[in-house]
């Protein structure tokens, strides 16, 4: 089974998987909305976001297409779905107001919403999918874990860069990137809207 894999692999393919998912995830860009969220938050759980992230990309990599299928869903339906919340993140940042008024709590706001939709957002399971289709599953599976520890880092090192961009950075970011967060959100439901 191993030997299997190992001639699987494919440094040509990892790399493509890696960068793909890179541009997809954007965690770079998704620093402003981090730091608001650990504004909120006090903290963020890093290793938490990470592996609850890096739980539904694995799931999504070996089953799911079955699971939206149990569900009844289709995977437009699905990144339609992501695309809503990624709007109101990206209102929130705009606007300077809140609409999460949830649980505030540490741990949630680990989870939703950054772990799922910010990193393992709808669009970045449905590049999974497509990947998976295109791709030997081990090279796919290497990319996902690349990408996982990057977006630690960038987590853990959060308030570090928050020091570093300073106040008028930090709203500059956030009203920019919360632009792109909308456009993000628009494309995905134009993408996926079929009348």
């Amino acid at each position: 089974m191993l030997q299997i894999y190992l001639e699987m692999l494919n440094f040509r393919e990892i790399i493509s998987v890696s960068l793909v998912l890179f541009s997809v995830i954007d965690i770079i860009g998704s620093v402003p909305v981090i730091i608001d969220l650990r504004k909120k938050a006090g903290k963020i759980e890093s290793e938490r976001a990470t592996i609850v992230a890096g739980v539904i990309m694995l799931v999504f990599l070996f089953l799911g297409e079955s699971i939206l299928l149990l569900f009844g869903i289709d995977v437009a339906s699905f990144a339609i779905a992501g695309a809503i919340i990624i709007f109101f993140l990206g209102v929130e940042m705009v606007l300077g107001i809140r609409l999460f008024r949830g649980d505030t709590s540490t741990q949630s706001s680990s989870i939703v919403p950054l772990a799922f939709p910010i990193i393992a957002g709808a669009g970045t399971m449905t590049t999974i999918l497509s990947l998976r289709a295109e791709f030997s599953q081990i090279n796919v599976l290497i990319g996902i874990v690349l990408n996982l520890i990057f977006v630690y880092i960038v987590l853990k090192t959060s308030s570090w860069i928050e020091q570093k961009l300073g106040k008028a950075g930090e709203d500059i970011l956030r009203k920019v990137f919360g632009v792109i967060l909308l456009a993000i959100a628009v494309k995905l439901f134009k993408t996926n809207l079929t009348l």
